[in-house]
């Protein structure tokens, strides 16, 4: 720590005000749901194995029958899950003991919204009347918002790891690119909705300053590109 700056590896540090902003745009991802039974449950796909852990932990505590993990590959995550997010989180999965017979996988999503659209095409043939939905924990809000769009008959409860920020940039490795996706996903909150893309959800006026701030400071490689 040096003049209330801890150093980083790359670049300048971090300072303890952006620290405090990216909690708070941390806490506006949480849904803050209570974890219940659903019909299924749903693992989107991303970087993160800890979803597939995740998932797994929820279903030896019987809160569904059937675990979907849905995810192809991104340019991001080519290189950790050559065969496809959704492959590796099934093995995951089964290494944490849920059984092959209860997992459904959905290998060819690239984006949220295929995850959502893919996964009931998966499921038509069955009775869903909720779904479980378990991300990454900066991912929940939006994956609520895109599966209220896409799916708005089903009750949803989002869940993630229980992770603090702090914990959460620490088992990644990359504070500062946590902060940056952390901004990335408040932004495609706040602009999905006009695309049609996912519902509209309302963001608090200090949450959207504090995203304006770390963009200002530089935490902008996840942000959206006009």
């Amino acid at each position: 720590m040096v003049d209330g700056v801890r150093v980083t590896g790359l670049g300048r540090g971090i300072t303890d005000d952006e620290r405090r902003d990216a909690a708070l745009i941390w806490d506006y991802h949480l849904m803050e749901h209570e974890v219940r039974p659903c019909s299924v449950g749903i693992g989107l796909g991303s970087h993160d194995l800890g979803v597939a852990s995740f998932a797994a932990e929820l279903y030896r505590r019987r809160l569904f029958p059937v675990l979907v993990f849905t995810g192809g590959n991104s340019p991001k995550t080519a290189a950790r899950f050559p065969r496809g997010e959704a492959v590796h989180y099934r093995e995951r999965a089964m290494a944490f003991g849920v059984p092959d017979s209860a997992i459904r996988v959905e290998p060819r999503a690239t984006n949220t919204g295929e995850n959502i659209a893919f996964s009931r095409e998966l499921l038509a043939t069955q009775e869903i009347d909720s779904v479980l939905l378990i991300t990454k924990p900066y991912m929940q809000r939006r994956a609520f918002a895109t599966c209220r769009k896409l799916w708005p008959e089903v009750d949803i409860v989002c869940a993630s790891e229980p992770l603090s920020l702090a914990d959460y940039s620490t088992a990644f490795g990359d504070e500062r690119l946590v902060i940056d996706m952390l901004v990335g996903d408040l932004q495609r909150i706040i602009e999905y909705p006009k695309l049609g893309f996912a519902i509209e959800q309302q963001v608090p006026d200090d949450v959207r300053r504090a995203c304006d701030r770390l963009i200002s400071a530089g935490f902008d490689s996840h942000v959206l590109r006009s």
